[in-house]
């Protein structure tokens, strides 16, 4: 395996920190659904055409299947009820599960280390080990796939 980047990885890196910037400012806008916050947001930001189309595809497919996924994070993140969460390790388990369940062009590690390192990038000490935790038990719980 050669030391070159997957072509893309780093316009998907950043449009996943912003499709998880775009989710954190929708739950503390306590209003709307994801996408209208996110149509909202862009709108009055600055955001290269290389990063909104895939940043808006995981917000539509976060406020699609929801409910899923927030079942998926209540059955595997032990001994956590959804609400006691952080706002930022929530949303990055929430961006996960969705690639890891409905990103068919992601393989399961890939989306699995995108999200321990936007759980590095945003959260605290203790994120990127139970962000790995979590979506590794969805991804072997057989939640890494449709």
């Amino acid at each position: 395996m050669s030391g070159r980047r997957t072509p893309g990885r780093p316009a998907r890196s950043r449009a996943r920190s912003w499709a998880l910037q775009l989710l954190y400012g929708w739950e503390l806008a306590g209003e709307g659904s994801p996408s209208e916050h996110a149509a909202t947001a862009l709108a009055h930001r600055l955001i290269s055409d290389r990063y909104r189309p895939y940043a808006e595809r995981l917000v539509g497919i976060v406020e699609a299947h929801l409910p899923e996924i927030d079942a998926d994070i209540e059955r595997y993140a032990d001994n956590w009820r959804l609400e006691r969460l952080g706002v930022i390790e929530r949303n990055v388990l929430r961006l996960g599960i969705a690639e890891l369940r409905w990103g068919d062009d992601v393989p399961p590690p890939v989306a699995i280390q995108e999200s321990v390192r936007l759980a590095a990038r945003y959260g605290g000490a203790d994120s990127p080990g139970f962000v790995n935790g979590v979506l590794d038990a969805v991804y072997r719980g057989g939640g890494g796939g449709p």
